[in-house]
């Protein structure tokens, strides 16, 4: 290329070095431990920082990884030294140690979400610790799939193999081992990794130093999880979200929330909340406990013994108005919670209750641990508790209800998917509404309650635009006549309005004077405020956007963005235009949000952008290419392209099948291991076969997934639709049995990449690694940002365009004329040592 002659056979130093089998029984290990750690970065950021940055744990990984790659391609020791197998081992073991000194020293130094030079420092400090642990997995990962070429299919399967049963064996740690004292376990597999490496090694003094850390950290372990099993973690929280975190009676993680119980059960507090009317006498008191998600969202578990008198509070509260229109019910409630809402219902002698909770340790900590104290609710006859997700639930029940309610539901679990899943959730879709009508009786009532800030509306505005565009869907021509919507403005300090709570009631069949009458009466009573009804709207917007007719004007000229989601732009939450990403000054979903989810990920993209361009472009500037730069750029565009596609692919098909699963475990669970395990298997295909014939095959092999992918953007979501009401083993099946094919077809196109640019350039080849870790963090970034304002269908297609530049930059990469290389396959009678 370029003038340049190609040589036909594998130019690195050690074209025909060889790892056994413990070397990949090392490199299963480093990534096990890799995706273990980053997972549990999510579930530590969503609890220490605020929910927008628990994404960033992806990137800081994957850039991190990218970092060591570029090591390994710029450092001599690295990129000359025939020692390969005692570099593994020793950043396996920095690995294990700075997985333990990142997260410590992240959790004695705060962490302000702030523009100011303490919060820069903080942001500094946590993202630079962190990041070091992944730098050595990177190198250690790098090394492995760059010096032993004759092997990069197989050593490229453990890797997957070993990252896809990272997310399955994490989950069951946190059962045991609490939160971020799990640390100790992945560092332990890195540990045991780097013995793997260095068994057969000449370095006997770093290997006595790898057995003694193995040796301490296996005790750590069993140690913690005794600890943690008495209460007493080894490694406990102390800034939580720019405060210390202050003393709590219990506390519960699992694989997408932590649990947390606060207070003292012998000291009374008021009752009075963000719903509360003004009416309720102010110096009331109940006996309750804060019981706390992730640090931020709460529930109360309230205290109660059989006397309804002292829940009266609750029928004071606008959240619970629909059991005044709707007496002798049969309720369904989306999200248990501490049981407020169940206590409610009863209190309104509401013949059944069935809740739904999707998290199981809520339901264990309200009947189980604090089940004295809160009067045991699951063993009340009209009670019954589920645990499953509400939709999912739903979709698979096929008794009717007179009201199914969820009050402030939502989502801010964030996922391995790479970016902003918290602002994805599944309740609040045209579709997911039209389930919830199709589960009502001909009297059915929905009763939503969210937020309501005043000069800051825009949730009771898309609250009320979703509510339209359901009923629409269902048939009817005018949703103003189906709408109900109740608002309480609360007074922190009783003098200056704060912010309260508004509760929307929906309808298949349009609401009755008898109905109206009784909401105006209480609200005059209570003192709350009537926003909608079929008689009166306090805003035009409120009536423009639920007559469903001038909707469309209406959004298309609000400030914010207030179209109904839908299952393929499930993002509720997120109410900024695009506009809003590269805003300066944030748009802020309320009065008390810190920073702006949209603002952040525009900040977010611009900065790994530069950095994975940075990446990219500085290593050559500094080492040069060795060959002419036309002969790198196709291999440099095939990696960044596979890069880019997926994730872009891994990211779209996680937030559907969130959707599809009802639970962001599940989602998280099954596609990475099905995408992760099944690219492996497709990357063993790729090893040995014939001398030559490369290009064919890859081309053939290309082409293969990109037929795949386009019958899989055409046929998934009528497929999926036929298992909407199937069990959950049985929709678990059926994500793993479409999933498995793209994953099998897209494993082989990094190993097939990296066997041709190997013939072309050895050298470069740590170089090409970290393009394809960069890319992926921007597409990481990127796949959400489509997500958020395409679609995910949208993002899905972007992934497969990736594949399509891949596909033209391997051909260009494979021309024969050019000096396409020939297959490197194994010696015939050779076999693998024992290291």
């Amino acid at each position: 290329m370029g003038g340049q002659t190609i040589n036909s056979s594998i130019t690195g130093p050690f074209p025909n070095a060889r790892a056994g089998s413990l070397t990949s029984a090392g490199v299963f290990g480093v990534t096990l431990a890799t995706l273990m750690y980053e997972v549990l970065l999510t579930r530590v950021f969503s609890v220490t920082l605020y929910y927008h940055f628990a994404f960033l744990a992806i990137s800081i990984a994957m850039f991190g990884i990218t970092i060591g790659g570029i090591v390994v391609y710029l450092h001599p020791a690295y990129c000359l030294s025939n020692d390969t197998l005692r570099l593994m081992g020793r950043s396996s073991l920095l690995f294990s140690i700075w997985m333990i000194s990142g997260i410590l020293l992240h959790l004695f130094v705060p962490f302000y979400a702030e523009w100011s030079v303490r919060g820069v420092a903080s942001m500094a400090v946590t993202f630079a610790s962190l990041s070091a642990a992944f730098v050595y997995s990177g190198i250690c990962v790098c090394l492995a799939l760059t010096k032993f070429p004759r092997q990069v299919s197989s050593l490229y399967a453990a890797d997957l193999a070993g990252a896809a049963s990272g997310c399955l064996v994490l989950i069951s740690v946190f059962k045991f081992a609490g939160g971020p004292g799990a640390v100790f376990v992945p560092a332990l597999v890195a540990a045991v990794s780097s013995i793997a490496f260095l068994f057969r090694g000449r370095d006997g003094r770093l290997f006595r130093i790898a057995l003694l850390v193995c040796a301490t950290l296996a005790a750590l372990v069993a140690a913690n999880a005794f600890a943690t099993a008495k209460g007493n973690p080894l490694v406990d929280l102390i800034w939580v979200k720019g405060n210390i975190e202050g003393a709590h009676v219990y506390e519960k993680w699992n694989s997408f929330s932590r649990i947390c119980v606060l207070g003292d059960p012998e000291v009374p507090t008021s009752p009075v909340g963000e719903g509360t009317s003004p009416t309720y006498p102010a110096n009331a008191v109940v006996y309750a406990l804060p019981l706390t998600i992730d640090a931020d969202a709460e529930t109360p578990l309230t205290a109660f013994a059989g006397d309804f008198s002292t829940v009266d509070y609750l029928k004071y509260d606008v959240k619970e108005i629909v059991h005044y229109i709707r007496p002798g019910s049969r309720v369904l409630i989306i999200g248990a919670g501490g049981g407020r809402d169940i206590l409610a219902a009863l209190a309104f002698d509401q013949p059944s209750v069935r809740a739904v909770e999707m998290n199981q340790d809520i339901i264990a900590t309200l009947n189980g641990r604090f089940g004295e104290f809160t009067g045991h609710l699951d063993r009340n006859s009209r009670v019954t508790f589920v645990n499953d997700e509400g939709r999912s639930y739903l979709s698979r029940l096929h008794q009717k209800f007179d009201i199914i309610q969820a009050s402030f539901i939502d989502t801010w679990a964030a996922t391995a998917a790479g970016a902003f899943a918290l602002t994805e959730n599944g309740l609040y879709t045209i579709e997911a509404w039209e389930l919830f009508f199709s589960r009502l009786t001909p009297r059915g009532v929905i009763s939503f309650s969210r937020w309501f800030v005043p000069g800051h509306p825009q949730e009771t505005y898309r609250l009320t635009a979703l509510a339209a565009a359901a009923l629409q869907q269902m048939g009817v021509r005018d949703p103003r006549g189906h709408i109900i919507l109740v608002r309480n403005a609360w007074r922190r300090d009783r003098t200056r309005f704060q912010g309260g709570a508004a509760t929307i009631l929906v309808s298949l069949q349009a609401f009755t004077g008898a109905d109206v009458d009784t909401i105006e009466a209480l609200a005059r009573r209570m003192q709350f405020g009537i926003v909608l009804t079929p008689r009166e709207a306090a805003d035009p917007v409120f009536a423009d956007l639920a007559s469903g007719r001038d909707s469309g004007d209406v959004i298309a000229r609000a400030r914010w963005n207030l179209s109904p989601p839908t299952d393929d732009r499930p993002f509720f939450f997120q109410m900024g235009k695009i506009s809003d990403l590269f805003r300066m000054t944030p748009l802020a979903r309320s009065t008390n949000e810190v920073t702006d989810a949209a603002h952040l990920l525009g900040t977010m993209l611009l900065v790994i952008t530069g950095l994975t361009a940075l990446c990219i472009v500085l290593p050559l500037a500094v080492a040069g290419t060795g060959n002419s730069y036309s002969s790198v750029w196709p291999s440099a565009f095939y990696f960044a392209a596979i890069g880019m596609g997926f994730m872009l692919i891994e990211v779209s098909q996680m937030q559907r099948l969130m959707i599809f699963l009802g639970h962001p475990t599940y989602a998280l669970s099954v596609v990475l291991f099905t995408l992760l395990l099944s690219s492996g298997l497709g990357s063993y295909t790729t090893q040995g076969g014939g001398n030559s014939g490369l290009r064919r095959e890859g081309v053939i092999r290309l082409g293969a997934l990109l037929g795949t992918l386009c019958a899989f953007g055409i046929l998934t979501r009528p497929l999926l639709a036929n298992f909407d009401g199937s069990t959950t083993p049985v929709r678990i099946l059926a994500g793993v049995g479409i999933l498995f094919p793209l994953g099998f077809l897209m494993g082989m196109a990094f190993p097939l990449g990296m066997t041709a640019a190997n013939a072309q350039n050895s050298r470069l080849t740590p170089w090409l690694w970290g393009i394809n870790g960069g890319t992926s963090v921007c597409a990481s970034v990127l796949a959400v940002v489509i997500s958020v304002y395409a679609g995910i269908s949208t993002a899905f297609w972007a992934g497969t365009g990736c594949y399509a530049v891949a596909l033209i930059s391997f051909m260009i990469l494979g021309d024969p004329a050019k000096g396409m290389p020939r297959r490197i396959s194994p010696e015939p009678g050779s076999a693998e040592s024992s290291a």
